[in-house]
């Protein structure tokens, strides 16, 4: 297995996860909500930055939804995953590099640029995703599928660490204050996401497609349009992917705004950076043990415990005032995330018919990436409308609560 896991080609397509989940651990859910507030958009309160910072998460979500089906369809039967996604990738490093020269007080620039970075991020994820199909045979793709996950939660991890040594200990490192050792961090991320993106561009062999490539934009509505068309005709897969939203969107949403919030009541930097490092490492082993205890005692049961635990997570967030509640908080997020995430994959892979798996999967990772779109503008403008970062937090609950109803009104049976 591991000979096949190395062979040039799919080790390269993994290496992908490696690169990518740097940004995405770095600068999405680390340095960039905390030095957004502290450095570019300083003379702006606590709730308007993060009014700015849902606000942007959620716009670029929204683009790409709105061109996910259509580049999606276009790199299909073109046969351009592989050039989509360095293009989106360039995007995303491009645009990661260039916080480095933003100035000062510059917060329109800076959320500008993130957004652009995240548009990258995002896009080159939907064509990483679907080039599984051309480096692996069907039997083994689950394998392959884990390696990569595998890949990003250690190379992310790897360079954030490194990264909040820089934040912590910036004279160890030559830099002149923290400032510098974070600039100089979004740098890093930048060098090492084009770095560790070269391998997949040079070893991966996109499949030639096999259909023709006239009126593109047009055939991939009516796919989308088909794809509803059979789902709703499942009703447990359609409830699911009801709850699914809702949830996932809540999930989502806590990696991308735990920071701004901790930092709007007041945590200090240092503590919610290293509570990152600890959510990093004790999600990828919990998932893996999550997901064995889901497939022997129900894996219905384990994910509506995880998001009674998110539930929790989010009531405990309100009242949350001491380093030492955020660093508890971050522990139980790293127990149930990545469990969350797998056993919704698994339990949805088990509802779908044989003869439709790519077709639901691809409207699943749809359902997903559209998700987003909503939880971080929720939290950003309740907080904003209501002047207290608390009440923005706690607005999540509208998103877990009736996913949990959702979910427990899902059929069981097949």
């Amino acid at each position: 297995m591991l000979r096949y896991l190395l062979n040039k080609e799919r080790f390269s397509w993994a290496l992908y996860d490696w690169a990518n989940s740097a940004f995405w651990t770095t600068v999405v859910a680390g340095f960039f909500p905390i030095f957004f507030k502290s450095y570019w958009a300083s003379e702006l309160d606590g709730p308007s930055s993060s009014a700015v910072l849902g606000s942007t998460n959620s716009i670029a979500g929204f683009c790409i939804v709105l061109m996910a089906p259509i580049l999606g369809t276009i790199a299909d039967k073109a046969g351009a995953k592989k050039n989509f996604l360095v293009f989106f990738a360039l995007l995303g490093i491009i645009a990661t590099g260039s916080f480095f020269f933003i100035p000062s007080g510059y917060w329109i620039t800076a959320s500008i640029l993130f957004g652009v970075s995240l548009l990258g991020g995002s896009g080159s994820n939907i064509f990483y995703d679907s080039l599984i199909v051309d480096v692996s045979d069907e039997k083994k793709r689950n394998i392959i599928s884990g390696f990569g996950y595998g890949l990003g939660y250690l190379g992310g991890g790897i360079l954030f660490i490194f990264n909040v040594l820089f934040y912590l200990y910036p004279a160890w490192f030559g830099f002149e204050n923290e400032v510098q050792a974070i600039l100089v961090s979004f740098l890093t991320v930048s060098i090492w996401w084009f770095i560790f993106t070269i391998p997949l561009f040079i070893n991966v062999q996109e499949q030639k497609p096999s259909t023709k490539t006239d009126r593109l934009i047009s055939s991939s509505f009516k796919e989308l349009v088909n794809t509803i068309s059979n789902i709703s005709k499942y009703k447990n897969i359609t409830i699911f992917l009801i709850a699914y939203w809702l949830y996932i969107d809540g999930v989502d949403t806590i990696t991308r705004m735990s920071v701004a919030y901790g930092s709007d009541i007041g945590l200090e930097a240092s503590t919610m950076i290293t509570a990152l490092i600890v959510v990093q490492f004790i999600a990828f082993p919990s998932a893996i043990i999550y997901g064995y205890l889901a497939e022997r005692y129900g894996q219905f049961l384990f994910l509506a415990i995880g998001i009674v635990a998110y539930i929790l997570i989010t009531i405990n967030s309100y009242f949350m005032e001491t380093a030492r509640d955020f660093y508890t908080l971050a522990v139980a997020i790293g127990l149930v995330q990545g469990g969350v995430q797998s056993v919704s994959r698994a339990i949805f892979s088990k509802m779908v018919p044989s003869d439709k798996v790519a077709e639901f999967f691809g409207f699943y990772n749809f359902v997903g990436k559209s998700a987003v779109v909503f939880g971080p503008a929720l939290v950003g403008w309740v907080a904003y409308l209501t002047g207290d970062p608390r009440n923005g937090i706690f607005s999540l609950l509208a998103l877990f609560i009736p996913g949990l109803i959702v979910l427990l009104l899902v059929p069981k049976s097949k």
